[in-house]
């Protein structure tokens, strides 16, 4: 066996008093063993009913989350980000909750203007563009007037502060409030313009930014455009946007609206120093080899536009002391007597006309310089009122107005149409008082001029409305606007030419173009009343065109007279009381009565056209022929019930549908009473009468025709024998017409009374006046009776019987209706003889074995006999 070896000895460990501990670069030292933690761990206490959340519910919120008043106090913010987060959060909580603005609009407002004089120029611009696009279209229709006056203070605050840019936001903002509440201008006019006329003077900036230069003029231009300058200034003042509301609790009317400018001239006559002297620093830039960038006419064309405001009121306020208007003891310094003023005006201003480019420019410089030099022709046509130019400027500016209203001017500088349009507009008020003014020869031009202006404008254009005023102007005198036929003959000669294209601009506008249309017919009837209207062909003709409806969609050749609005129509028809004084001729008279038988023309208007002309005859423009003549064919020609609908309709439907020719049936007849002794009318009107008798009419004209008799006839009756003749021929199918048209209605026997009645009377006015009459009538229905009751019995065709029966049936139903009245019933016991005889041949017809009679026809018989036959004994009664 082998020997185990021996376990090996265990070393023994030697014993080490300090451990050395190895530690890596970088790394934390362990805490000492001895440490005191300090650490304290804990728990939350989660309460929802205490959450943030919880308290916002039901507030509206911006996309973050805040509330209004929140972002409010943000905007107080040490931090110009936090500004204007707040701002753009406020934007965003009234665009998606529009009821906070109104519940908390004075909150807001005060809170917000702070930022009007901002630091940061981000926060002014978004603080703008919330008012902008927010809260001032928010407010429009609310009293802005404590609003204003809670951000005025702030505003005039921005106006004077050392920062240039914040001095331009105040300005600019201003201005977005004028824009929204012209009265803020009147208000605070005097310190407004004082601010104005500062900034505009520290002119160091807008060599090197026009932009800035821009913001402050364009605000000043709009509030001198707001100086009331004429009554339609003062009252757009008045309603503006914010229709009757008063200003800070004081009511508005014109004689408070011009009060807030009574102190204002002395200003405006500093500042019109001052725009003088701006517009002198950039005449270098405008004859500039390339002409001047579009900043630089933004800056020189609201120097003009405010100067010719400012002219304008002073020029206003001027003849308001003149004219007594205001109290003799109010002080007020006139600029327009202002030597100084006048003289730098025409040496700086109006001698540097025309601002002509020396080099060939692109067509949108062109274009400003015709702007600009429109500006100062504005301003000269202003001034050269009251103040007098040196001859050789003062042609200067009548050549370039001849020019423009010529034309020539566009081809020569490229010029928009609607840019010279829009030139025109503000030159055509000074045409009246420039041909007042100016020598033979520029008056020569000048309506020359105007004339061809007049002639080229399309008729549904402003301007052409603008060129009918200034005829009116021209023609009728106005103020100070005399023209005697004598010292100014060539005016005359161009007035007639200017009357002549009215009536055939009336037909061009037509009913698409109905306002317009108004102002011409307005016009046209001032000119009747002054006895100015032209009496060549061509314009008669073009008064009947008017009038003339249209037959269809396609007849280009019909007026319009019946399809324009109501008032329209009333000027054109007091127009025709004065056309009739000289121009009332057969053609003339034609149109009227086409227009009268239009069928779409409402019976209001009908009505008037036979009162115009009735009204004119009594005036002695009509003649008697011709008035008899209209209302006769009038009458005759009117269709009261459509064709189709004659025979079937019933008694509440005529009744509708003849309502309108009845009232007009009456109206005629009443002019016809007016026109003379009746017997003398009707001995002239009794053969025409009768005439259209002949020609058997519809039933609702015969019974016109007969009322008309009725109105003039007398008792006994005036009628010839002839006359007589012919009625006694016509009654008996006008009463068959009557129970045939008009069928039996047994739900509504009272309405079918009253309706038969009203065709009836005129008959038993007829048979009242004459016994003869009514003798001859009833036998010629007697005799109709024998003879269809023969053909009955002879007769195998049922159509032809049928006939026959319809009309014995409508004879005895006339009898029966004439006797159902007691007074005709009086009238028809002489003619009983002929009733009985009726009545036998009814009885002989219920017991007739003829084929062409039906039992349907025969018991028709026995009841028609029946009732005629009670009748008959009621006679005797």
């Amino acid at each position: 066996m082998v020997r185990s070896k021996a376990p090996a000895k265990k070393q023994q460990k030697k014993g080490i008093d300090f451990k050395k501990i190895k530690r890596k670069l970088g790394r934390k030292l362990p805490p000492p063993k001895n440490a005191t933690n300090t650490e304290i761990k804990s728990k939350a206490i989660i309460l929802p009913e205490q959450s943030v959340g919880a308290e916002k519910s039901g507030l509206a919120t911006s996309k973050k989350g805040l509330t209004l008043k929140e972002l409010l106090h943000q905007t107080s913010h040490h931090n110009a980000k936090v500004r204007k987060d707040a701002l753009h959060g406020i934007k965003d909580l009234l665009k998606n909750y529009p009821a906070e603005l109104q519940s908390h609009k004075y909150t807001i407002i005060q809170k917000l203007r702070e930022r009007i004089n901002d630091d940061d120029m981000l926060v002014r611009d978004t603080f703008y563009q919330l008012f902008e696009s927010e809260i001032f279209p928010a407010c429009k229709e609310d009293s802005q007037g404590p609003m204003v006056s809670l951000l005025m203070s702030y505003v005039f605050n921005g106006m004077t502060n050392s920062a240039i840019d914040v001095r331009l936001m105040a300005f600019k903002f201003f201005h977005l409030v004028v824009e929204y509440y012209p009265p803020t201008f009147s208000l605070y006019a005097e310190k407004i313009l004082e601010n104005y006329k500062d900034i505009i003077q520290k002119n160091h900036f807008y060599v090197q930014d026009k932009n800035k230069l821009k913001v402050a003029l364009s605000g000043l231009a709009h509030c001198l455009s707001l100086l009331p300058c004429d009554e339609s200034n003062i009252e757009s003042q008045k309603q503006g946007p914010l229709r009757n509301e008063p200003i800070l609790a004081y009511e508005q009317d014109g004689a408070k609206v011009s009060s807030h400018f009574s102190h204002v001239s002395g200003g405006l006559k500093e500042i019109v120093g001052v725009l003088i002297n701006c517009f002198q620093d950039f005449i270098p830039l405008i004859h500039a080899p390339r002409g001047f960038d579009a900043p630089s006419f933004n800056c020189i064309n609201h120097i003009l536009c405010s100067i010719r405001y400012a002219i304008k009121f002073s020029i206003h306020r001027h003849t308001q002391r003149q004219n007594t208007w205001l109290p003799a003891s109010e002080e007020v310094t006139l600029m327009i007597l202002d030597q100084d003023i006048a003289s730098l005006l025409s040496k700086k201003l109006l001698g540097s006309f025309p601002l002509n480019p020396e080099n060939n420019l692109s067509g949108k410089v062109d274009e400003r310089y015709f702007i600009l030099n429109s500006r100062l022709t504005e301003i000269f046509l202003e001034v050269s009122e009251w103040s007098h130019l040196p001859t050789d400027i003062s042609n200067r500016f009548l050549e370039f107005i001849e020019n423009t209203l010529l034309g020539k001017i566009i081809g020569s500088i490229r010029l928009s149409k609607p840019i010279h349009e829009k030139t025109l507009l503000a030159f055509l008020p000074f045409v009246p008082k420039l041909i007042l003014r100016v020598d033979h020869d520029w008056r020569e031009n000048l309506l020359q001029a105007f004339t061809a202006t007049f002639s080229d404008c399309k008729p549904e254009s402003t301007l052409k409305l603008a060129c009918v005023s200034i005829v009116r102007d021209v023609i009728i005198p106005n103020g100070d606007i005399r023209y005697p036929n004598a010292s100014v003959p060539t005016v005359n000669n161009y007035q007639s030419a200017w009357v002549n294209k009215l009536p055939s601009l009336l037909n061009l506008l037509g009913d698409k173009h109905p306002e317009s249309t108004k102002v011409v017919l307005q016009l046209l009837l001032d000119l009747g009343r002054v006895g100015c209207l032209n009496h060549c062909p061509t314009f008669e003709e073009d008064i009947r065109n008017f009038f003339i409806p249209s037959q269809g969609e396609g007849d280009v050749h019909g007026g319009s007279f019946a399809n324009l609005p109501r008032e329209t129509q009333e000027l054109a028809l007091c127009f025709l009381y004065y056309f009739t004084i000289d121009n009332f001729s057969s053609p003339m008279l034609k149109a009227i009565v086409s227009c009268c038988l239009y069928p779409q023309l409402e019976p209001g208007v009908l009505y008037r056209i036979v009162e115009i002309l009735h009204t004119a005859y009594r005036a002695g423009y009509i003649h008697i022929t011709d008035h008899f003549s209209f209302l006769i064919t009038v009458i005759a020609r009117f269709k009261a019930v459509p064709e189709k609908l004659q025979v079937v309709m019933e008694c509440n439907e005529r009744k509708t549908y003849c309502g309108t020719f009845q009232a007009l049936t009456n109206l005629v007849c009443s002019c016809l009473s007016e026109m003379g002794d009746g017997s003398l009318v009707l001995q002239i009107l009794e053969k025409v009468l009768l005439e259209q008798i002949i020609v058997k009419p519809a039933l609702e004209n015969g019974c016109a025709i007969l009322r008309m008799i009725c109105a003039l006839d007398s008792k006994p009756t005036k009628l010839s024998q002839s006359s007589l003749t012919t009625l006694i021929e016509f009654l008996p199918g006008y009463l068959i017409d009557i129970v045939n048209c008009i069928p039996e209605d047994k739900e509504n026997s009272y309405l079918y009374i009253q309706t038969c009645l009203y065709y009836l009377l005129p008959c038993y006015f007829l048979f009242e006046r004459s016994s003869k009459l009514t003798e001859q009538v009833l036998k010629r229905m007697q005799s109709m009776v024998s003879e269809n009751t023969k053909a009955l019995e002879s007769v195998q065709d049922r159509e032809s019987g049928r006939n026959s029966l319809n009309l014995i049936q409508c004879i005895v139903s006339v009898i029966l209706l004439m006797h159902n009245d007691v007074k005709v019933r009086k009238i028809i016991l002489l003619s009983k003889s002929e009733i009985d005889l009726i009545l036998q041949n009814v009885i002989s017809l219920q017991s007739s074995r003829s084929t062409s009679l039906t039992v349907e026809g025969k018991h028709m018989m026995k009841i028609a006999g029946e009732r005629l036959k009670i009748a008959s004994k009621s006679l005797l009664a």
